[in-house]
């Protein structure tokens, strides 16, 4: 396997990967011309197989970004070292990703799938982002070239009718607003609720997805609703409104890091402590709660699906002691993951083996139905009650999540609101 540079940013901690991973992988093309063969497709040959990641790997989203390709990384990269992938036609395979910096700039990233082109990868993967992954679908879909368990919550990805091509990997927003808004209504107490949200289709299904849950519930009532824009510097004036309220629940649908540490410092800053609940993509402990001071706040939300390592309840986990040791010695990622994005590509590695191990010819096509075939898989790091199942119209490969609360390290399952 190796991790290469393309054109649209610097590769920073991850280049340095591409020595190692390409000594491990042994990734000589093989059969004829640009596949396996006259039937097969661009990208695959009968000794390799090349997968695609526009990411963000620069600007605010590096962190996260970075961990898109560290996890899939350490996944093929002990796979390919162990001797590679056993297809289901037979054929052993090791796995090459190339990585291309997007910097979360939709542009870049249609530039991006369009250099995966030429390049010949065989399908894009876990790349995060919504408007990024959005900026290439059509193209995708165009040009039949498959871009699946990709970072987004948006439902479009899994609407097969509409994305034929592609697949979400995380669980939809609107699940994940959902799941905390049947945690609050659970309560016994009464709630005010304020609501700041992305001005897109992210923060729309967030939103959408916790009013959903919460409608007809006596005890619940939203006393303000603020947005902001992708691009914004700072939420200091929604804040102040917000905190105006008097509302005692935070629900803050944001997904930039930056702007959610400044939000937990700023809300401090002005005396406003609710409780609150973050999306699972900026909730990291390390990189997020601790700067931003959140166990100053009565009680920090989100979701999750994955173990995380950083939690002593997960410390000798075996999952989690072989990801972490992969991790660093095939993703070049040497420290305790500071995002859950790391977990989920890991994931992602090993739902994308489940259907290449059923892929009976060296199709894109063939990967597709494979790929759509995958249920009740329990990959790596996964949580006790979540799974893979790829099977359902209009879900992700994920579907299920777990409401967990901040306990000052890490995040412990919450079984009530307070």
């Amino acid at each position: 396997m190796k991790i290469s540079k393309k054109p649209g940013g610097v590769l920073g901690v991850v280049a340095v990967a591409s020595i190692l991973a390409l000594s491990l992988s042994g990734c000589t093309r093989g059969g004829s011309g640009q596949g396996g063969g006259s039937g097969a497709s661009p990208g695959i040959t009968d000794t390799s197989i090349t997968l695609g990641i526009t990411t963000p790997l620069s600007g605010a989203t590096a962190g996260p970004g970075t961990c898109t390709v560290a996890g899939v990384s350490a996944y093929f990269g002990a796979v390919n070292a162990a001797g590679g992938v056993k297809f289901g036609d037979g054929k052993t395979r090791t796995v090459t990703i190339k990585s291309y910096d997007d910097a979360y700039d939709p542009q870049k990233s249609l530039a991006n799938f369009q250099q995966m082109v030429s390049d010949n990868v065989f399908a894009a993967t876990a790349g995060l982002g919504t408007p990024t992954n959005r900026a290439f679908r059509e193209a995708a879909i165009s040009q039949k070239v498959p871009q699946v368990l990709v970072m987004t919550g948006d439902p479009l990805f899994s609407d097969q009718k509409q994305s034929p091509w592609q697949l979400g990997f995380v669980p939809i927003y609107q699940n994940e607003g959902a799941a905390f808004g049947k945690l609050l209504t659970a309560s016994k107490d009464q709630h005010k609720v304020a609501i700041l949200s992305q001005n897109d289709d992210y923060g729309k299904g967030y939103v959408s997805g916790f009013k959903e849950a919460i409608k007809g519930a006596s005890n619940i009532s939203v006393v303000g609703e603020q947005t902001y824009e992708a691009t914004d510097t700072s939420v200091d004036a929604q804040l102040t409104q917000l905190a105006a309220s008097g509302a005692d629940v935070f629900f803050n649908a944001m997904s930039v890091t930056p702007l959610t540490i400044s939000s937990l410092q700023k809300a401090q800053q002005i005396g406003w402590k609710p409780s609150w609940f973050l999306p699972s993509n900026t909730s990291s402990p390390t990189a997020i709660l601790e700067p931003g001071g959140a166990s100053a706040y009565p009680g920090i939300y989100s979701v999750s699906f994955a173990k995380a390592p950083q939690s002593p309840a997960f410390a000798k986990d075996p999952d989690v002691v072989k990801f972490l040791s992969e991790l660093k010695q095939y993703g070049n990622y040497p420290d305790m993951p500071a995002f859950p994005h790391c977990m989920w590509s890991y994931m992602v590695g090993a739902t994308l083996e489940q259907a290449f191990k059923n892929m009976t010819e060296p199709t894109r096509d063939s990967f597709m139905t494979a790929l759509r075939n995958i249920k009740g898989l329990q990959a790596p790091l996964m949580l006790s009650g979540t799974s893979i199942d790829t099977t359902v119209d209009g879900q992700p490969a994920v579907s299920s999540v777990i409401v967990q609360k901040y306990n000052g390290k890490g995040y412990a399952t919450a079984e009530a609101f307070g």
